[in-house]
């Protein structure tokens, strides 16, 4: 009924929270069996009908039982028909109290892809992959004009991540829409605000409101990318080189 409403006040893609139809599994140190469901299980299939009978195209997703055996946190993109779009498995993945997504699933082994639904070029960033510039700068490199920022934070630390979406926002030329999980859950203190971010960098929008619309128009896009810094260039070979010689690892190198 909500989605219904919404697209009765002109809404044509809705974005949900970090695994949005369960609960917050890495509260606890240890996954349970039924924490994972393979792709097109019972929980997606309820986000895909939601999209259907709304007519609204719907990002939710859920802890993904892969055909490899591994675990991954999964976004997936259903359009107005609940026909799947999109889906990406997080990459970066946290390991502290409250946060123990390390024992509950796997890195992703692809890198973020664009898709064009409803008008709009979009891609996806799941909570911290959006702490690292990679993601944000590969998707607007290949024509993406609004990242979704699903994601499950804790209220204090708004003001870090607000910093972060304006300087992707500014550096990209991107809109940035991040949902958040709503409320503490047993483990872990969530909740804040969701945040929308122009690609000038201004915050447009940061509510504790359910739902929020924003108008995302992809003309800002353009003319952020015509203005600095968004049209510098974008030497890829280079950069490519310069990350050929850094090993792959769970952590950043420590100082010393």
């Amino acid at each position: 009924e909500d989605l219904k409403r919404l697209v009765g006040e002109g809404a044509r893609v809705a974005v949900l929270p970090e695994c949005p139809a369960q609960a917050w599994a890495p509260g606890r140190d240890t996954p349970r069996e039924h924490d994972a469901e393979p792709a097109g299980g019972p929980r997606e299939t309820r986000q895909s009908d939601a999209a259907r009978g709304a007519g609204i195209a719907l990002l939710g997703g859920g802890i993904e039982r892969c055909p490899d055996g591994c675990r991954r946190n999964a976004a997936v993109l259903w359009d107005a028909d609940g026909v799947e779009r999109l889906r990406y498995h997080k990459i970066h993945i946290p390991d502290e109290p409250g946060f123990r997504e390390a024992a509950h699933y796997e890195p992703g082994t692809v890198g973020p892809k664009v898709v064009e639904i409803e008008g709009i070029r979009v891609g996806v960033q799941i909570c911290s992959d959006n702490q690292r510039p990679f993601g944000a700068m590969v998707l607007a490199a290949h024509g993406c004009e609004c990242i979704l920022n699903p994601r499950a934070t804790e209220r204090g630390l708004i003001d870090r991540w607000k910093t972060i979406w304006r300087a992707n926002a500014i550096t990209t030329g991107c809109w940035m829409l991040s949902p958040n999980r709503p409320r503490p859950e047993p483990g872990t203190p969530l909740g804040g605000p969701g945040v929308a971010v122009t690609p000038e960098g201004v915050v447009c929008s940061e509510s504790d409101d359910k739902f929020v619309l924003v108008d995302v128009d992809p003309k800002r896009v353009a003319a952020a990318r015509a203005s600095y810094p968004g049209y510098l260039a974008i030497p890829a070979s280079l950069y490519a080189d310069g990350w050929s010689a850094v090993p792959d690892r769970a952590t950043a190198p420590m100082p010393g």
